[in-house]
Protein backbone atom coordinates (compact mmCIF):
# COMPACT_ATOMS: atom_id res chain seq x y z
CA UNK A 1 0.00 0.00 0.00
CA UNK A 2 1.28 3.49 -0.82
CA UNK A 3 2.08 5.99 1.94
CA UNK A 4 -0.94 8.05 0.91
CA UNK A 5 -3.20 5.01 1.07
CA UNK A 6 -1.80 4.04 4.47
CA UNK A 7 -2.46 7.53 5.83
CA UNK A 8 -6.01 7.35 4.49
CA UNK A 9 -6.54 4.05 6.31
CA UNK A 10 -5.16 5.53 9.55
CA UNK A 11 -7.53 8.46 9.19
CA UNK A 12 -10.47 6.19 8.41
CA UNK A 13 -10.10 4.21 11.65
CA UNK A 14 -9.21 7.27 13.72
CA UNK A 15 -5.60 6.31 14.51
CA UNK A 16 -2.69 8.73 14.77
CA UNK A 17 -0.23 7.84 11.96
CA UNK A 18 2.68 8.90 14.19
CA UNK A 19 2.44 5.49 15.82
CA UNK A 20 1.47 3.86 19.08
CA UNK A 21 3.54 6.22 21.22
CA UNK A 22 1.40 9.24 20.26
CA UNK A 23 -2.26 8.44 19.80
CA UNK A 24 -5.20 10.79 19.74
CA UNK A 25 -8.07 10.10 22.15
CA UNK A 26 -10.29 9.24 19.21
CA UNK A 27 -8.03 6.23 18.48
CA UNK A 28 -9.13 4.44 21.63
CA UNK A 29 -11.20 1.38 20.70
CA UNK A 30 -14.18 0.52 22.85
CA UNK A 31 -16.20 -2.68 23.10
CA UNK A 32 -19.96 -2.23 23.42
CA UNK A 33 -22.44 -5.07 23.83
CA UNK A 34 -26.11 -4.44 23.01
CA UNK A 35 -28.68 -6.92 24.30
CA UNK A 36 -32.07 -8.18 23.17
CA UNK A 37 -32.25 -6.87 19.63
CA UNK A 38 -34.42 -8.26 16.87
CA UNK A 39 -32.45 -9.93 14.07
CA UNK A 40 -33.37 -7.03 11.77
CA UNK A 41 -32.05 -4.43 14.23
CA UNK A 42 -28.90 -6.45 14.81
CA UNK A 43 -28.14 -6.88 11.11
CA UNK A 44 -28.60 -3.18 10.38
CA UNK A 45 -26.31 -2.22 13.26
CA UNK A 46 -23.72 -4.77 12.18
CA UNK A 47 -23.68 -3.64 8.56
CA UNK A 48 -23.55 0.03 9.48
CA UNK A 49 -20.68 -0.50 11.91
CA UNK A 50 -18.72 -2.54 9.38
CA UNK A 51 -19.35 0.17 6.84
CA UNK A 52 -17.76 2.72 9.17
CA UNK A 53 -14.58 0.65 9.47
CA UNK A 54 -15.44 -0.83 12.86
CA UNK A 55 -16.18 -4.42 13.73
CA UNK A 56 -19.32 -6.21 14.84
CA UNK A 57 -20.38 -9.72 15.82
CA UNK A 58 -23.92 -11.04 16.22
CA UNK A 59 -24.93 -13.82 18.62
CA UNK A 60 -28.31 -15.40 18.11
CA UNK A 61 -30.57 -17.00 20.69
CA UNK A 62 -34.17 -17.47 21.73
CA UNK A 63 -35.24 -15.67 24.90
CA UNK A 64 -38.75 -17.11 24.95
CA UNK A 65 -40.91 -19.30 22.78
CA UNK A 66 -42.33 -16.50 20.65
CA UNK A 67 -39.69 -13.81 20.19
CA UNK A 68 -36.21 -14.36 18.82
CA UNK A 69 -33.62 -12.07 20.34
CA UNK A 70 -29.99 -11.50 19.59
CA UNK A 71 -27.03 -9.55 20.95
CA UNK A 72 -24.45 -7.49 19.10
CA UNK A 73 -20.86 -6.90 20.14
CA UNK A 74 -19.35 -3.76 18.60
CA UNK A 75 -15.76 -2.57 18.51
CA UNK A 76 -14.64 0.76 17.20
CA UNK A 77 -13.20 4.18 17.84
CA UNK A 78 -15.25 7.12 19.05
CA UNK A 79 -15.16 8.49 15.50
CA UNK A 80 -16.70 5.28 14.19
CA UNK A 81 -19.36 5.21 16.91
CA UNK A 82 -20.27 8.84 16.16
CA UNK A 83 -20.72 7.95 12.50
CA UNK A 84 -22.83 4.92 13.48
CA UNK A 85 -25.02 7.05 15.75
CA UNK A 86 -25.61 9.57 12.97
CA UNK A 87 -26.68 6.79 10.62
CA UNK A 88 -28.93 5.02 13.15
CA UNK A 89 -30.85 8.25 13.79
CA UNK A 90 -32.17 7.96 10.25
CA UNK A 91 -33.19 4.31 10.56
CA UNK A 92 -36.62 2.80 11.43
CA UNK A 93 -37.24 -0.14 13.81
CA UNK A 94 -36.59 1.99 16.94
CA UNK A 95 -32.93 2.33 16.05
CA UNK A 96 -33.14 6.10 16.55
CA UNK A 97 -33.81 5.44 20.25
CA UNK A 98 -30.79 3.16 20.38
CA UNK A 99 -28.69 5.92 18.80
CA UNK A 100 -29.58 8.16 21.73
CA UNK A 101 -28.53 5.48 24.21
CA UNK A 102 -25.21 4.98 22.43
CA UNK A 103 -24.57 8.72 22.48
CA UNK A 104 -25.22 8.83 26.22
CA UNK A 105 -22.87 5.88 26.67
CA UNK A 106 -20.03 7.66 24.88
CA UNK A 107 -20.60 10.74 27.00
CA UNK A 108 -20.50 8.69 30.21
CA UNK A 109 -17.32 6.88 29.23
CA UNK A 110 -15.43 10.15 29.00
CA UNK A 111 -13.41 11.41 31.94
CA UNK A 112 -15.73 12.91 34.55
CA UNK A 113 -14.45 16.27 35.80
CA UNK A 114 -14.11 16.69 39.58
CA UNK A 115 -17.16 18.15 41.29
CA UNK A 116 -18.64 18.64 44.73
CA UNK A 117 -21.19 16.33 46.30
CA UNK A 118 -23.55 18.48 48.34
CA UNK A 119 -24.58 16.70 51.55
CA UNK A 120 -27.00 19.28 52.96
CA UNK A 121 -24.35 21.97 52.98
CA UNK A 122 -21.40 19.71 53.74
CA UNK A 123 -19.39 19.49 50.50
CA UNK A 124 -17.34 16.47 49.47
CA UNK A 125 -14.83 16.58 46.57
CA UNK A 126 -15.73 13.88 44.05
CA UNK A 127 -13.02 12.97 41.58
CA UNK A 128 -10.14 14.86 43.18
CA UNK A 129 -9.31 11.99 45.53
CA UNK A 130 -10.92 8.82 46.79
CA UNK A 131 -13.38 9.42 49.61
CA UNK A 132 -13.35 7.05 52.58
CA UNK A 133 -16.63 6.06 54.24
CA UNK A 134 -16.22 4.62 57.73
CA UNK A 135 -18.61 1.85 58.76
CA UNK A 136 -20.43 2.28 62.08
CA UNK A 137 -22.68 -0.68 62.82
CA UNK A 138 -24.89 -0.28 65.89
CA UNK A 139 -26.11 -3.86 65.59
CA UNK A 140 -25.53 -7.01 67.63
CA UNK A 141 -25.18 -9.25 64.56
CA UNK A 142 -22.98 -7.50 61.98
CA UNK A 143 -20.72 -10.06 60.27
CA UNK A 144 -17.51 -8.28 61.28
CA UNK A 145 -18.00 -6.10 64.35
CA UNK A 146 -21.44 -7.04 65.63
CA UNK A 147 -22.00 -5.94 69.22
CA UNK A 148 -18.83 -3.82 69.55
CA UNK A 149 -20.60 -0.50 69.06
CA UNK A 150 -24.23 -1.23 69.90
CA UNK A 151 -24.34 1.21 72.81
CA UNK A 152 -24.40 4.96 72.35
CA UNK A 153 -21.13 5.80 74.09
CA UNK A 154 -19.08 3.19 72.21
CA UNK A 155 -20.65 4.16 68.86
CA UNK A 156 -19.99 7.88 69.31
CA UNK A 157 -16.41 7.23 70.41
CA UNK A 158 -15.86 5.03 67.37
CA UNK A 159 -17.22 7.73 65.05
CA UNK A 160 -14.85 10.32 66.52
CA UNK A 161 -11.95 7.90 66.11
CA UNK A 162 -12.75 7.26 62.44
CA UNK A 163 -12.93 10.99 61.71
CA UNK A 164 -9.54 11.46 63.39
CA UNK A 165 -8.19 8.67 61.18
CA UNK A 166 -9.38 10.43 58.03
CA UNK A 167 -12.94 9.27 57.31
CA UNK A 168 -14.82 11.60 54.95
CA UNK A 169 -18.23 10.07 55.73
CA UNK A 170 -19.63 8.00 58.62
CA UNK A 171 -22.12 5.34 57.52
CA UNK A 172 -24.43 4.55 60.43
CA UNK A 173 -26.48 1.35 60.24
CA UNK A 174 -28.94 -0.27 62.61
CA UNK A 175 -29.67 -3.48 60.72
CA UNK A 176 -27.19 -6.06 59.52
CA UNK A 177 -27.04 -6.42 55.75
CA UNK A 178 -25.08 -9.65 55.63
CA UNK A 179 -26.67 -12.50 53.64
CA UNK A 180 -29.11 -14.40 55.83
CA UNK A 181 -29.44 -11.59 58.38
CA UNK A 182 -32.51 -11.42 60.62
CA UNK A 183 -34.72 -8.45 59.66
CA UNK A 184 -35.59 -5.94 62.39
CA UNK A 185 -38.67 -3.76 62.75
CA UNK A 186 -38.74 -0.04 61.99
CA UNK A 187 -39.10 0.67 65.71
CA UNK A 188 -36.08 -1.42 66.68
CA UNK A 189 -33.90 0.06 63.94
CA UNK A 190 -34.86 3.58 65.05
CA UNK A 191 -34.07 2.73 68.68
CA UNK A 192 -30.57 1.68 67.62
CA UNK A 193 -29.80 4.52 65.22
CA UNK A 194 -31.45 7.74 66.39
CA UNK A 195 -29.79 8.15 69.83
CA UNK A 196 -26.37 7.84 68.19
CA UNK A 197 -27.30 10.07 65.27
CA UNK A 198 -28.58 12.84 67.54
CA UNK A 199 -25.12 13.12 69.09
CA UNK A 200 -23.15 12.67 65.88
CA UNK A 201 -24.87 15.51 64.00
CA UNK A 202 -23.84 17.83 66.84
CA UNK A 203 -20.29 16.59 67.36
CA UNK A 204 -19.07 15.29 63.99
CA UNK A 205 -18.03 17.60 61.15
CA UNK A 206 -18.25 15.08 58.30
CA UNK A 207 -21.50 13.97 56.65
CA UNK A 208 -23.46 11.16 58.32
CA UNK A 209 -24.95 8.54 56.01
CA UNK A 210 -27.78 6.28 57.15
CA UNK A 211 -27.60 2.68 55.95
CA UNK A 212 -31.24 1.61 55.70
CA UNK A 213 -33.82 0.19 53.31
CA UNK A 214 -36.81 1.54 55.25
CA UNK A 215 -38.43 4.87 54.35
CA UNK A 216 -39.64 5.61 57.92
CA UNK A 217 -36.08 5.17 59.24
CA UNK A 218 -34.70 7.39 56.49
CA UNK A 219 -37.42 9.99 57.14
CA UNK A 220 -36.72 10.18 60.87
CA UNK A 221 -32.95 10.21 60.39
CA UNK A 222 -33.18 13.06 57.90
CA UNK A 223 -35.41 14.99 60.30
CA UNK A 224 -32.72 14.60 62.97
CA UNK A 225 -30.04 15.83 60.56
CA UNK A 226 -28.53 12.94 58.57
CA UNK A 227 -26.86 14.00 55.35
CA UNK A 228 -27.30 11.08 52.94
CA UNK A 229 -29.02 7.70 52.55
CA UNK A 230 -27.36 4.38 51.70
CA UNK A 231 -30.02 1.96 50.38
CA UNK A 232 -28.96 -1.67 50.00
CA UNK A 233 -31.95 -2.35 47.74
CA UNK A 234 -31.83 0.68 45.43
CA UNK A 235 -35.34 2.00 46.26
CA UNK A 236 -36.92 -1.44 45.70
CA UNK A 237 -37.47 -2.57 49.30
CA UNK A 238 -39.76 0.32 50.26
CA UNK A 239 -41.85 2.17 47.64
CA UNK A 240 -41.77 5.35 49.76
CA UNK A 241 -37.98 5.62 49.95
CA UNK A 242 -37.59 7.55 46.68
CA UNK A 243 -40.03 10.27 47.70
CA UNK A 244 -38.34 10.67 51.11
CA UNK A 245 -34.89 11.11 49.56
CA UNK A 246 -36.26 13.46 46.91
CA UNK A 247 -37.97 15.63 49.52
CA UNK A 248 -34.74 16.23 51.41
CA UNK A 249 -32.57 16.44 48.25
CA UNK A 250 -29.76 14.40 49.80
CA UNK A 251 -27.26 12.11 48.06
CA UNK A 252 -28.41 8.53 47.63
CA UNK A 253 -26.25 5.42 47.40
CA UNK A 254 -28.02 2.66 45.45
CA UNK A 255 -26.57 -0.82 45.82
CA UNK A 256 -27.01 -3.69 43.39
CA UNK A 257 -28.65 -6.65 45.11
CA UNK A 258 -30.80 -9.64 44.27
CA UNK A 259 -32.05 -12.83 45.92
CA UNK A 260 -30.17 -15.21 43.60
CA UNK A 261 -26.87 -15.47 41.74
CA UNK A 262 -28.16 -16.19 38.22
CA UNK A 263 -26.94 -13.75 35.54
CA UNK A 264 -27.08 -13.70 31.78
CA UNK A 265 -24.12 -11.34 31.78
CA UNK A 266 -22.92 -10.08 35.16
CA UNK A 267 -22.14 -6.46 34.29
CA UNK A 268 -24.83 -6.21 31.64
CA UNK A 269 -27.51 -7.35 34.09
CA UNK A 270 -26.19 -4.99 36.77
CA UNK A 271 -26.24 -2.04 34.39
CA UNK A 272 -29.86 -2.80 33.53
CA UNK A 273 -30.71 -3.05 37.24
CA UNK A 274 -29.13 0.34 37.89
CA UNK A 275 -30.83 1.92 34.90
CA UNK A 276 -34.21 0.86 36.24
CA UNK A 277 -33.42 2.19 39.72
CA UNK A 278 -32.04 5.44 38.30
CA UNK A 279 -35.27 5.89 36.35
CA UNK A 280 -37.26 5.33 39.58
CA UNK A 281 -35.12 7.89 41.37
CA UNK A 282 -35.39 10.54 38.66
CA UNK A 283 -39.12 10.01 38.31
CA UNK A 284 -39.48 10.71 42.04
CA UNK A 285 -37.46 13.91 41.69
CA UNK A 286 -34.01 12.80 42.84
CA UNK A 287 -31.42 14.68 40.74
CA UNK A 288 -29.03 12.44 38.86
CA UNK A 289 -26.08 14.33 40.36
CA UNK A 290 -27.19 13.07 43.79
CA UNK A 291 -27.00 9.38 42.84
CA UNK A 292 -24.07 7.08 43.68
CA UNK A 293 -23.99 3.41 42.69
CA UNK A 294 -22.59 0.50 44.70
CA UNK A 295 -21.95 -2.80 42.86
CA UNK A 296 -22.81 -4.78 45.98
CA UNK A 297 -19.81 -7.05 46.47
CA UNK A 298 -20.96 -10.15 48.34
CA UNK A 299 -24.67 -9.55 47.80
CA UNK A 300 -26.52 -11.54 45.15
CA UNK A 301 -23.19 -12.85 43.84
CA UNK A 302 -21.15 -15.96 44.45
CA UNK A 303 -17.40 -16.11 45.02
CA UNK A 304 -16.39 -16.25 41.34
CA UNK A 305 -18.87 -13.53 40.42
CA UNK A 306 -17.41 -11.23 43.08
CA UNK A 307 -13.93 -11.73 41.63
CA UNK A 308 -15.23 -11.13 38.11
CA UNK A 309 -16.96 -7.97 39.27
CA UNK A 310 -13.73 -6.65 40.75
CA UNK A 311 -11.95 -7.29 37.44
CA UNK A 312 -14.72 -5.61 35.42
CA UNK A 313 -15.56 -2.78 37.81
CA UNK A 314 -14.53 -0.10 35.32
CA UNK A 315 -17.36 -1.17 33.00
CA UNK A 316 -19.88 0.43 35.37
CA UNK A 317 -18.46 3.74 34.17
CA UNK A 318 -20.93 3.49 31.28
CA UNK A 319 -23.57 4.88 33.68
CA UNK A 320 -21.60 8.06 34.28
CA UNK A 321 -22.18 7.98 38.04
CA UNK A 322 -19.82 7.89 41.04
CA UNK A 323 -19.09 4.37 42.31
CA UNK A 324 -18.93 3.36 45.96
CA UNK A 325 -17.09 0.10 46.63
CA UNK A 326 -17.67 -1.92 49.79
CA UNK A 327 -15.32 -4.89 50.03
CA UNK A 328 -14.13 -4.44 53.61
CA UNK A 329 -13.46 -7.77 55.38
CA UNK A 330 -15.97 -9.59 53.16
CA UNK A 331 -16.17 -13.34 52.60
CA UNK A 332 -14.54 -13.08 49.17
CA UNK A 333 -11.35 -12.07 50.98
CA UNK A 334 -11.81 -14.72 53.64
CA UNK A 335 -12.14 -17.47 51.03
CA UNK A 336 -8.99 -16.42 49.18
CA UNK A 337 -6.85 -15.98 52.30
CA UNK A 338 -8.59 -18.48 54.58
CA UNK A 339 -8.80 -15.87 57.34
CA UNK A 340 -11.53 -14.75 59.77
CA UNK A 341 -13.16 -11.33 59.38
CA UNK A 342 -10.90 -9.55 61.88
CA UNK A 343 -7.74 -10.61 60.00
CA UNK A 344 -8.63 -9.37 56.52
CA UNK A 345 -6.98 -5.93 56.55
CA UNK A 346 -4.36 -6.78 53.93
CA UNK A 347 -6.92 -8.46 51.70
CA UNK A 348 -9.19 -5.45 52.04
CA UNK A 349 -6.26 -3.19 51.12
CA UNK A 350 -5.73 -5.14 47.88
CA UNK A 351 -9.39 -4.78 46.90
CA UNK A 352 -9.41 -1.08 47.78
CA UNK A 353 -6.32 -0.37 45.67
CA UNK A 354 -7.65 -2.33 42.70
CA UNK A 355 -11.09 -0.75 43.07
CA UNK A 356 -9.64 2.77 42.99
CA UNK A 357 -7.53 1.88 39.95
CA UNK A 358 -10.72 0.64 38.27
CA UNK A 359 -12.72 3.78 38.95
CA UNK A 360 -14.13 3.65 42.50
CA UNK A 361 -14.79 7.14 43.89
CA UNK A 362 -15.69 6.13 47.46
CA UNK A 363 -14.57 3.12 49.51
CA UNK A 364 -16.63 1.89 52.47
CA UNK A 365 -14.36 0.35 55.12
CA UNK A 366 -14.01 -0.77 58.72
CA UNK A 367 -10.27 -0.11 59.06
CA UNK A 368 -10.24 3.62 58.33
CA UNK A 369 -6.66 4.54 59.23
CA UNK A 370 -5.15 1.78 57.11
CA UNK A 371 -7.48 2.26 54.13
CA UNK A 372 -6.99 6.04 54.10
CA UNK A 373 -3.28 5.34 53.62
CA UNK A 374 -4.01 2.81 50.87
CA UNK A 375 -6.34 5.26 49.14
CA UNK A 376 -3.86 8.13 49.25
CA UNK A 377 -1.05 5.99 47.86
CA UNK A 378 -3.26 4.60 45.09
CA UNK A 379 -4.57 8.07 44.25
CA UNK A 380 -1.01 9.31 43.86
CA UNK A 381 -0.42 6.64 41.21
CA UNK A 382 -3.71 6.62 39.28
CA UNK A 383 -5.32 10.05 39.63
CA UNK A 384 -2.40 12.16 38.33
Amino acid sequence: MSRKGLLEEFNKIGTDPAGGAVMAPKALHRLVKIYDLTPRQANIIKQEMLGKGGDAAVARGVVDASVEKTDVLLMGTEKQYRALIKKLRMQPFKLADLAGELEELLKNLGRRPPRELDCRGKKLPLGERTLVMGILNVTPDSFSDGGRYNNVEAAVARAHRMVEEGADIIDLGGESTRPGHKPVSVEEELERVIPVLEILVREIDVPISIDTTKAPVAQRALEVGAHMINDQWSLRADPDMASVVARYRVPLVMMHNQHHTVYRDLIGDMVQFFRESIAMAEEAGIPRENIIIDPGIGLGKDFEQNLELMRRLRELGCLGLPVLLGTSRKSMIGKVLDLPADQRVEGTAATVALGIAHGADIVRVHDVKEMVRVARMTDAMVRR
